[in-house]
């Protein structure tokens, strides 16, 4: 396993939407590991593939990795799609290992059902109204090119974008520990 790296915002490469995984091979087996390797050294709960530039509808996510008196539960996803959502929505606190050291509320469905490609190829279906459902939308959007500031206000959007352009600049864009229930 090897640990890659994050893209940043506002690399282009983050608006780019992800192709489907023709299936689950040993390459796809050996990007999950990889990203997962990668998630946990950068302390995030959850990752996608175009994070690290690869073009493909890959995530993993651990919503319970780091939390205290929890094993932690890789899960990996190929091609995953929401299959349904709640009426209700849901706000939360998101930060992304894209977004160094930025957070804000996010609004989002409060539960969903979402079929993927397990790591074996098999189809598999889950339903979550937690973390684990704030998380799988926030990935599932990085594959189809959305950071979680697209889901705010232009002139917040704006403002975090322009910060870390700065901070890319002067070369403080490597990201603070953050709090596990918000880097997804």
């Amino acid at each position: 396993m090897a640990i890659m790296p994050i893209l940043t915002a506002p690399d282009p490469r983050l608006t780019k939407t992800a192709t489907p995984v023709a299936r689950v091979d040993d390459d796809v087996r050996r990007l999950m590991d990889d990203m997962l390797e990668t998630m946990y050294a950068a302390e995030g709960i959850g990752l996608a593939a175009p994070q690290v530039g690869v073009l493909q509808r890959v995530i993993v996510i651990d919503v319970c990795w780091g939390r205290e008196g929890k094993e932690p539960t890789p899960l990996f996803m190929a091609n995953p799609e929401i299959v349904w959502v709640s009426d209700e929505d849901k706000t939360y606190e998101e930060g992304c290992l894209s977004l160094p050291s930025h957070y804000a509320d996010v609004v989002r469905p409060a539960a969903v059902r979402v079929r993927y490609l397990d790591r074996d190829g098999a189809v598999q279906e889950i339903e979550d109204d937690g973390l684990l459902a704030v998380c799988v939308q926030h990935e599932i959007d990085h594959l189809d090119g959305v950071l979680f500031v697209d889901h705010l206000s232009s002139i917040k959007r704006n403002m975090i974008l322009r910060k870390l352009v700065k901070a890319r600049r002067l070369g403080n864009d490597k990201p603070e520990k953050a709090p596990i229930t918000a880097a997804v």
